[in-house]
């Protein structure tokens, strides 16, 4: 483990058990730092020899693994507050002082949104709007990421889709989906989501705050702990790896575009660096139509590296589900000199070595 006591730090003066590492000049602090996406940031930002702070309720099931696995991390300072964002002064302690915000922190699983509409806009939209408050009223007038979904386009009812071998293919929409698509929430996770994505652009227009949403296809890589409801790519792999059965709602032929985490934090680092012409902008980030796989494609990849069969069920299709989603990264690309590196193949390949190599927690 870590030293929990910082360099700055004598014994008995203030000390903070959830601390580690020395003062640095520039802070960040990510919502939801201490799950899969932000615990990947996390490390990033440490390496750089940043201040990191993560603002993370930890009710995610083996979230506290990734924070015991950041205090080991070198270079910068660690922060944890374990808190909610669903409490304005939780959100401002963890803004105080810090230069770039990534907001990470949300309820995920479009079925939790049908059951429980209510917490569900709490933490997704709510939680934005305390995120952007305290932002606007902080002196440090910080840096705002928010971290919008591809779900705030709806199900896209009234695109073509067409069968061709085991996924869908489309002849309307060549690059993918690009950032003028008409917005058509869909779900009450769709909604919560949809509301903050516009907060963020909108404190832009409003404010001057220099904030940027990035409307993220499906992101995968290590230390992601999936789940039926969130996080397909690591949740097939782990059931394959387990031998557990596996759910596919729909046909099994819905297409993704999926992005390797470490591309993803490219993106957060090459839009800080032109900040004054990202903000207020909003991007489509994913892997791109360079990067897609079906469900049924990735159970056949599946099976091949497990070397046997999986067992696989069939239900109805879910509220809100898109049968062909695909991002066009092609702004990204265009106005900060982002594109996706990491292959479908290696990111795969990477993934599943990892759960193999983790099997004993997440059994």
């Amino acid at each position: 483990m870590a030293d929990f006591l910082g360099d700055d730090q004598a014994p008995g003066e203030d000390w903070n058990p959830w601390v580690t590492g020395p003062d640095m000049s520039q802070a960040v602090l990510i919502t939801g730092g201490a799950g899969f996406i932000g615990s990947h940031l996390a490390a990033h930002y440490l390496s750089k020899g940043w201040t990191v702070r993560i603002l993370d309720n930890l009710s995610r099931a083996g979230v506290s693994r990734n924070v015991d696995w950041l205090k080991d991390q070198p270079g910068g300072r660690l922060e944890v507050l374990v808190e909610d964002v669903r409490s304005q002064a939780a959100v401002e302690k963890a803004v105080d002082g810090v230069d770039l915000i990534c907001h990470l922190a949300a309820q995920v699983a479009v079925t939790h949104s049908v059951a429980d509409p209510q917490s569900d806009f709490d933490v997704n939209a709510g939680g934005t709007l305390r995120v952007l408050e305290a932002a606007r009223r902080s002196r440090r007038k910080p840096v705002v990421f928010y971290t919008s979904t591809n779900k705030i386009y709806g199900a896209m009812e009234g695109l073509k889709v067409i069968p061709s071998g085991k996924r869908y293919t489309t002849l309307e929409l060549v690059h993918g989906v690009s950032e003028e698509q008409s917005l058509d929430f869909h779900s009450p996770y769709g909604c919560s989501k949809g509301a903050a994505d516009q907060y963020v652009r909108d404190y832009a227009r409003l404010y001057g705050l220099r904030s940027v949403v990035f409307r993220m296809s499906c992101i995968y890589g290590t230390r992601q702990f999936g789940t039926e409801d969130q996080g397909w790519v690591a949740h097939f792999m782990i059931a394959a790896a387990l031998r557990r059965p596996l759910t596919i709602y729909g046909d099994g032929m819905q297409v993704r575009d999926i992005l390797f985490a470490n591309d993803l934090i490219r993106a957060f680092d090459l839009a800080f660096g032109k900040i004054e012409f990202t903000a207020g902008r909003i991007y489509n980030i994913g892997g791109g139509p360079q990067r897609t796989i079906s469900l049924l494609e990735l159970i056949e990849r599946l099976e091949l590296m497990a070397g046997r069969k999986l067992a696989v069920s069939y239900q109805p299709t879910r509220p809100g589900d898109q049968p062909f989603y695909v991002s066009c990264v092609d702004k990204a690309a265009r106005e900060f000199g982002w594109q996706p590196e990491v292959t479908v193949d290696a990111g795969l390949n990477r993934l599943y070595e990892w759960i193999t190599k983790s099997l004993s927690f997440l059994a």
